[in-house]
Protein backbone atom coordinates (compact mmCIF):
# COMPACT_ATOMS: atom_id res chain seq x y z
CA UNK A 1 0.00 0.00 0.00
CA UNK A 2 1.03 3.64 -0.44
CA UNK A 3 2.13 3.72 3.38
CA UNK A 4 4.60 0.30 2.74
CA UNK A 5 2.18 -1.86 4.48
CA UNK A 6 0.76 -4.95 2.93
CA UNK A 7 -2.56 -6.51 3.27
CA UNK A 8 -2.71 -10.33 2.00
CA UNK A 9 -6.01 -10.27 0.11
CA UNK A 10 -5.65 -14.22 -0.67
CA UNK A 11 -4.17 -16.58 1.41
CA UNK A 12 -2.92 -20.08 1.17
CA UNK A 13 -5.58 -20.79 -1.40
CA UNK A 14 -5.74 -24.28 -3.11
CA UNK A 15 -8.20 -26.18 -5.29
CA UNK A 16 -9.07 -27.84 -8.52
CA UNK A 17 -11.41 -28.05 -11.04
CA UNK A 18 -11.71 -30.52 -13.26
CA UNK A 19 -13.52 -30.58 -16.85
CA UNK A 20 -17.42 -30.62 -17.07
CA UNK A 21 -17.77 -29.71 -12.82
CA UNK A 22 -18.97 -26.76 -11.26
CA UNK A 23 -17.02 -24.83 -8.03
CA UNK A 24 -18.99 -22.21 -6.19
CA UNK A 25 -16.94 -20.10 -4.93
CA UNK A 26 -19.02 -18.29 -1.83
CA UNK A 27 -18.81 -15.49 1.47
CA UNK A 28 -19.28 -12.02 2.44
CA UNK A 29 -18.20 -9.16 0.32
CA UNK A 30 -14.34 -8.53 0.65
CA UNK A 31 -13.12 -11.47 1.64
CA UNK A 32 -11.34 -12.06 -1.32
CA UNK A 33 -13.12 -14.01 -4.12
CA UNK A 34 -13.17 -11.48 -6.97
CA UNK A 35 -9.20 -11.22 -5.98
CA UNK A 36 -8.65 -14.60 -6.46
CA UNK A 37 -10.02 -14.52 -10.08
CA UNK A 38 -8.24 -11.00 -11.48
CA UNK A 39 -5.18 -12.72 -10.01
CA UNK A 40 -6.00 -16.10 -12.89
CA UNK A 41 -6.49 -13.49 -15.44
CA UNK A 42 -3.30 -10.93 -15.01
CA UNK A 43 -6.06 -8.52 -13.87
CA UNK A 44 -4.55 -7.18 -10.13
CA UNK A 45 -3.37 -3.68 -10.12
CA UNK A 46 0.33 -2.48 -10.92
CA UNK A 47 0.83 -2.67 -6.61
CA UNK A 48 -0.62 -6.76 -6.50
CA UNK A 49 1.80 -9.49 -6.22
CA UNK A 50 1.26 -12.87 -7.01
CA UNK A 51 2.76 -16.37 -5.56
CA UNK A 52 2.05 -19.58 -6.36
CA UNK A 53 0.88 -21.18 -9.62
CA UNK A 54 -2.61 -21.47 -11.32
CA UNK A 55 -2.10 -24.24 -14.00
CA UNK A 56 -4.82 -24.76 -16.68
CA UNK A 57 -4.88 -27.89 -18.94
CA UNK A 58 -7.16 -28.86 -21.99
CA UNK A 59 -9.22 -31.84 -21.13
CA UNK A 60 -7.07 -35.14 -22.97
CA UNK A 61 -4.94 -32.86 -24.17
CA UNK A 62 -2.03 -35.11 -22.45
CA UNK A 63 0.15 -31.30 -21.99
CA UNK A 64 1.52 -30.13 -18.83
CA UNK A 65 -1.31 -27.01 -19.02
CA UNK A 66 -0.36 -23.02 -18.91
CA UNK A 67 1.01 -21.32 -15.84
CA UNK A 68 -1.25 -18.78 -15.43
CA UNK A 69 0.39 -16.73 -12.78
CA UNK A 70 3.76 -17.31 -14.98
CA UNK A 71 2.28 -16.05 -18.21
CA UNK A 72 3.50 -12.76 -19.19
CA UNK A 73 0.70 -10.37 -20.65
CA UNK A 74 1.69 -11.08 -24.07
CA UNK A 75 0.41 -14.75 -23.69
CA UNK A 76 -2.15 -13.70 -21.60
CA UNK A 77 -4.32 -11.14 -24.02
CA UNK A 78 -3.49 -12.95 -27.23
CA UNK A 79 -3.96 -16.73 -25.63
CA UNK A 80 -5.80 -16.71 -22.26
CA UNK A 81 -8.55 -14.08 -22.05
CA UNK A 82 -11.94 -14.59 -24.05
CA UNK A 83 -10.05 -18.02 -25.78
CA UNK A 84 -9.11 -19.94 -23.06
CA UNK A 85 -10.62 -17.84 -19.69
CA UNK A 86 -13.80 -16.61 -19.99
CA UNK A 87 -14.84 -14.05 -17.34
CA UNK A 88 -18.07 -12.24 -16.66
CA UNK A 89 -17.19 -9.38 -14.89
CA UNK A 90 -18.65 -8.28 -11.18
CA UNK A 91 -19.06 -5.03 -12.39
CA UNK A 92 -20.18 -5.24 -16.45
CA UNK A 93 -20.67 -1.75 -17.10
CA UNK A 94 -17.15 -0.48 -16.14
CA UNK A 95 -15.91 -3.58 -18.28
CA UNK A 96 -18.22 -2.14 -21.64
CA UNK A 97 -16.73 0.01 -24.07
CA UNK A 98 -18.90 3.38 -23.17
CA UNK A 99 -19.28 4.66 -26.75
CA UNK A 100 -19.48 1.24 -27.97
CA UNK A 101 -23.10 -0.40 -28.51
CA UNK A 102 -23.79 -3.65 -27.34
CA UNK A 103 -24.42 -4.75 -31.12
CA UNK A 104 -20.47 -3.64 -31.71
CA UNK A 105 -19.13 -5.22 -28.46
CA UNK A 106 -20.60 -8.64 -29.82
CA UNK A 107 -20.27 -8.21 -33.41
CA UNK A 108 -16.21 -7.73 -32.51
CA UNK A 109 -15.90 -10.56 -30.08
CA UNK A 110 -17.46 -12.82 -32.63
CA UNK A 111 -15.00 -12.15 -35.17
CA UNK A 112 -12.38 -12.62 -33.28
CA UNK A 113 -12.71 -15.37 -31.32
CA UNK A 114 -14.75 -17.46 -34.31
CA UNK A 115 -13.69 -15.86 -37.18
CA UNK A 116 -17.46 -15.68 -38.49
CA UNK A 117 -18.99 -12.01 -39.40
CA UNK A 118 -22.55 -11.30 -39.62
CA UNK A 119 -25.96 -10.53 -37.75
CA UNK A 120 -26.68 -14.48 -36.92
CA UNK A 121 -24.06 -14.71 -34.74
CA UNK A 122 -24.36 -12.01 -33.23
CA UNK A 123 -28.51 -12.78 -32.35
CA UNK A 124 -27.00 -16.07 -31.60
CA UNK A 125 -24.62 -14.74 -28.92
CA UNK A 126 -27.13 -12.46 -27.33
CA UNK A 127 -29.37 -15.00 -27.63
CA UNK A 128 -27.53 -17.27 -24.94
CA UNK A 129 -27.65 -14.64 -22.28
CA UNK A 130 -31.33 -13.54 -22.85
CA UNK A 131 -29.92 -10.71 -24.40
CA UNK A 132 -32.83 -8.87 -25.49
CA UNK A 133 -32.88 -7.76 -29.81
CA UNK A 134 -34.13 -4.90 -29.61
CA UNK A 135 -31.72 -3.19 -27.32
CA UNK A 136 -28.37 -4.32 -29.14
CA UNK A 137 -28.12 -1.17 -30.48
CA UNK A 138 -28.06 0.66 -26.80
CA UNK A 139 -25.19 2.09 -25.26
CA UNK A 140 -24.05 0.91 -21.91
CA UNK A 141 -24.91 3.35 -20.23
CA UNK A 142 -28.74 2.89 -21.68
CA UNK A 143 -29.20 -0.19 -19.72
CA UNK A 144 -30.28 -1.57 -16.59
CA UNK A 145 -27.56 -3.48 -14.10
CA UNK A 146 -29.30 -6.71 -15.29
CA UNK A 147 -29.15 -5.87 -19.18
CA UNK A 148 -25.38 -4.65 -18.69
CA UNK A 149 -25.21 -8.69 -16.58
CA UNK A 150 -26.39 -9.93 -19.38
CA UNK A 151 -24.72 -8.22 -22.19
CA UNK A 152 -21.30 -9.24 -19.89
CA UNK A 153 -22.07 -13.15 -20.08
CA UNK A 154 -23.01 -12.94 -23.45
CA UNK A 155 -19.70 -11.41 -24.30
CA UNK A 156 -18.24 -14.10 -22.02
CA UNK A 157 -19.67 -16.90 -23.85
CA UNK A 158 -18.88 -16.32 -27.33
CA UNK A 159 -15.41 -18.13 -27.14
CA UNK A 160 -16.80 -21.47 -25.66
CA UNK A 161 -13.25 -21.08 -23.35
CA UNK A 162 -12.26 -24.34 -21.31
CA UNK A 163 -12.46 -22.55 -18.05
CA UNK A 164 -15.40 -19.50 -16.88
CA UNK A 165 -14.74 -17.82 -14.28
CA UNK A 166 -18.31 -16.31 -13.39
CA UNK A 167 -17.70 -13.26 -10.73
CA UNK A 168 -21.51 -12.52 -9.26
CA UNK A 169 -23.41 -13.37 -12.55
CA UNK A 170 -26.97 -12.95 -11.34
CA UNK A 171 -26.43 -9.42 -9.69
CA UNK A 172 -29.46 -7.35 -10.55
CA UNK A 173 -31.07 -10.15 -12.47
CA UNK A 174 -34.87 -11.11 -10.78
CA UNK A 175 -35.18 -14.84 -9.66
CA UNK A 176 -36.31 -16.35 -13.17
CA UNK A 177 -33.40 -14.71 -15.40
CA UNK A 178 -31.59 -15.70 -12.30
CA UNK A 179 -32.35 -18.95 -12.88
CA UNK A 180 -32.23 -19.08 -16.94
CA UNK A 181 -28.60 -17.11 -15.96
CA UNK A 182 -27.10 -19.72 -13.88
CA UNK A 183 -28.42 -22.57 -16.19
CA UNK A 184 -27.21 -21.54 -19.37
CA UNK A 185 -23.72 -20.68 -18.04
CA UNK A 186 -23.63 -24.51 -16.22
CA UNK A 187 -24.52 -25.99 -19.51
CA UNK A 188 -21.61 -24.27 -20.97
CA UNK A 189 -19.45 -26.54 -19.13
CA UNK A 190 -20.89 -29.78 -20.63
CA UNK A 191 -18.03 -32.21 -20.75
CA UNK A 192 -14.95 -30.39 -21.41
CA UNK A 193 -15.34 -27.12 -19.55
CA UNK A 194 -14.97 -26.05 -16.16
CA UNK A 195 -16.86 -22.86 -14.28
CA UNK A 196 -15.91 -21.21 -11.58
CA UNK A 197 -18.87 -19.30 -9.87
CA UNK A 198 -18.51 -16.40 -7.43
CA UNK A 199 -21.73 -15.77 -5.79
CA UNK A 200 -23.52 -14.30 -2.81
CA UNK A 201 -26.36 -15.92 -4.14
CA UNK A 202 -26.64 -19.59 -2.47
CA UNK A 203 -29.97 -20.41 -3.86
CA UNK A 204 -28.00 -20.00 -7.19
CA UNK A 205 -24.62 -22.37 -5.94
CA UNK A 206 -27.36 -24.71 -5.03
CA UNK A 207 -29.11 -25.33 -8.33
CA UNK A 208 -25.80 -25.71 -10.46
CA UNK A 209 -22.63 -26.50 -8.21
CA UNK A 210 -20.76 -30.31 -7.84
CA UNK A 211 -18.75 -28.40 -4.92
CA UNK A 212 -18.57 -25.29 -2.97
CA UNK A 213 -15.71 -23.64 -2.04
CA UNK A 214 -16.02 -21.14 1.25
CA UNK A 215 -13.83 -18.52 1.75
CA UNK A 216 -13.39 -15.94 4.98
CA UNK A 217 -10.54 -13.21 5.23
CA UNK A 218 -8.59 -14.54 2.33
CA UNK A 219 -8.30 -18.01 2.94
CA UNK A 220 -10.59 -20.73 2.16
CA UNK A 221 -11.99 -22.32 5.51
CA UNK A 222 -13.79 -25.25 3.75
CA UNK A 223 -14.22 -27.32 0.16
CA UNK A 224 -16.79 -29.96 -0.17
CA UNK A 225 -19.76 -31.45 -2.40
CA UNK A 226 -22.44 -29.12 -3.13
CA UNK A 227 -24.96 -32.13 -1.95
CA UNK A 228 -23.25 -32.56 1.32
CA UNK A 229 -23.22 -28.89 1.53
CA UNK A 230 -26.73 -27.96 1.18
CA UNK A 231 -28.43 -31.14 1.99
CA UNK A 232 -26.87 -33.70 5.48
CA UNK A 233 -24.43 -33.38 6.77
CA UNK A 234 -24.56 -29.70 6.13
CA UNK A 235 -21.21 -27.57 6.55
CA UNK A 236 -18.52 -28.41 8.86
CA UNK A 237 -17.27 -24.91 9.47
CA UNK A 238 -18.99 -22.29 11.91
CA UNK A 239 -18.72 -19.46 9.53
CA UNK A 240 -20.34 -21.88 6.52
CA UNK A 241 -23.17 -23.29 8.49
CA UNK A 242 -24.27 -19.39 9.46
CA UNK A 243 -23.94 -18.32 5.52
CA UNK A 244 -26.33 -21.37 4.95
CA UNK A 245 -29.03 -21.17 8.26
CA UNK A 246 -28.66 -16.96 6.95
CA UNK A 247 -31.07 -17.68 3.82
CA UNK A 248 -34.73 -16.79 4.40
CA UNK A 249 -36.04 -20.96 3.58
CA UNK A 250 -33.82 -21.87 6.88
CA UNK A 251 -33.55 -19.75 9.90
CA UNK A 252 -33.39 -16.34 8.49
CA UNK A 253 -30.64 -15.46 11.28
CA UNK A 254 -27.61 -13.57 9.58
CA UNK A 255 -24.01 -14.44 10.49
CA UNK A 256 -23.50 -12.00 14.13
CA UNK A 257 -20.95 -8.99 13.50
CA UNK A 258 -18.76 -7.98 10.80
CA UNK A 259 -16.19 -9.46 8.77
CA UNK A 260 -12.42 -8.44 10.05
CA UNK A 261 -10.56 -5.82 7.11
CA UNK A 262 -7.90 -7.58 5.49
CA UNK A 263 -4.87 -5.36 6.54
CA UNK A 264 -5.70 -5.71 10.54
CA UNK A 265 -6.31 -9.57 10.68
CA UNK A 266 -6.51 -10.68 13.95
CA UNK A 267 -4.36 -13.55 15.53
CA UNK A 268 -5.27 -16.71 14.81
CA UNK A 269 -8.07 -17.66 13.29
CA UNK A 270 -10.08 -14.72 11.50
CA UNK A 271 -13.21 -16.05 12.30
CA UNK A 272 -13.03 -16.29 16.20
CA UNK A 273 -14.31 -13.22 16.85
CA UNK A 274 -17.87 -13.85 15.80
CA UNK A 275 -17.77 -17.45 16.64
CA UNK A 276 -19.81 -18.82 19.41
CA UNK A 277 -17.25 -21.61 19.51
CA UNK A 278 -13.97 -19.98 19.86
CA UNK A 279 -11.42 -21.07 22.24
CA UNK A 280 -7.96 -20.76 23.29
CA UNK A 281 -7.12 -23.17 20.69
CA UNK A 282 -8.29 -20.25 17.84
CA UNK A 283 -5.23 -18.51 18.65
CA UNK A 284 -3.61 -20.36 16.06
CA UNK A 285 -4.25 -20.35 12.27
CA UNK A 286 -6.44 -23.93 11.84
CA UNK A 287 -4.84 -25.53 8.68
CA UNK A 288 -7.74 -26.86 5.74
CA UNK A 289 -7.67 -30.65 6.19
CA UNK A 290 -10.14 -33.17 4.81
CA UNK A 291 -11.99 -29.92 3.46
CA UNK A 292 -12.07 -27.65 6.50
CA UNK A 293 -10.40 -25.62 8.76
CA UNK A 294 -11.26 -25.72 11.99
CA UNK A 295 -10.54 -26.12 15.61
CA UNK A 296 -14.03 -27.49 16.75
CA UNK A 297 -14.83 -29.63 13.11
CA UNK A 298 -16.20 -32.34 15.51
CA UNK A 299 -18.64 -30.02 17.36
CA UNK A 300 -19.66 -27.75 14.35
CA UNK A 301 -21.26 -31.09 12.66
CA UNK A 302 -22.93 -31.51 15.65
Amino acid sequence: MRDGSYVRAVTDASFDLAAGECLALVGESGCGKSVLASALLGLLPANASVAGSAVLGDAGSGAGGLDLLAADERVLAREVRGRRVGLVPQSPAAHLTPVRTVRSHLDETVRALTGTTGPDGVRAAAGRAAFPEDHLDRHPHQLSGGLAQRAATALALVGDASLLLADEPTTGLDRDLVERTVDELRRHTGDHRALLLITHDLAAAGRIADRVAVMYAGRLVETTGAAAFFGAPGPRHPYARGLLNALPERDFAPVPGLPPELGALPEGCAFAPRCDRASEACGTVPELTSGVACHHVAVARA
